[in-house]
């Protein structure tokens, strides 16, 4: 099997890496709606969201880099892959969970 050309694997790379800036910035938020507001049930909840989507966006980066490496090595199709679609509905549920807990804590 033929190295694939050394663009798409770095563009591959850099793809995982937005995940993981991701992830962090999700991990960031979590401990900082933790740690800079009142402890409520809202805050908590929040905080608990954040940190599973992170986890989720970690997974799904990591996921999606693995199979698309693979294709690209079998120069087959880039596959979709459903965890993309989990992690942006959790960040438009973020969004709104977010914004309905800043009315009631504020």
């Amino acid at each position: 099997m033929a190295e694939p050309d050394i663009r798409f694997t770095l563009a591959n790379e850099r793809t995982f890496l937005a995940w993981v800036r991701t992830a962090i910035g999700l991990v960031a938020a979590g401990v900082a709606v933790f740690h800079l507001f009142d402890e409520s049930v809202a805050t908590t909840t929040l905080s608990l969201i954040l940190l599973a989507s992170a986890a989720l966006s970690g997974i799904a980066g990591f996921s999606h880099f693995r199979a698309a490496d693979r294709a690209i090595r079998r120069d087959e199709p880039l596959p979709t892959h459903i965890l993309t679609l989990a992690v942006m509905t959790a960040g438009v549920l973020l969004a709104v969970v977010a914004g309905t807990a800043s009315v009631f804590v504020g």
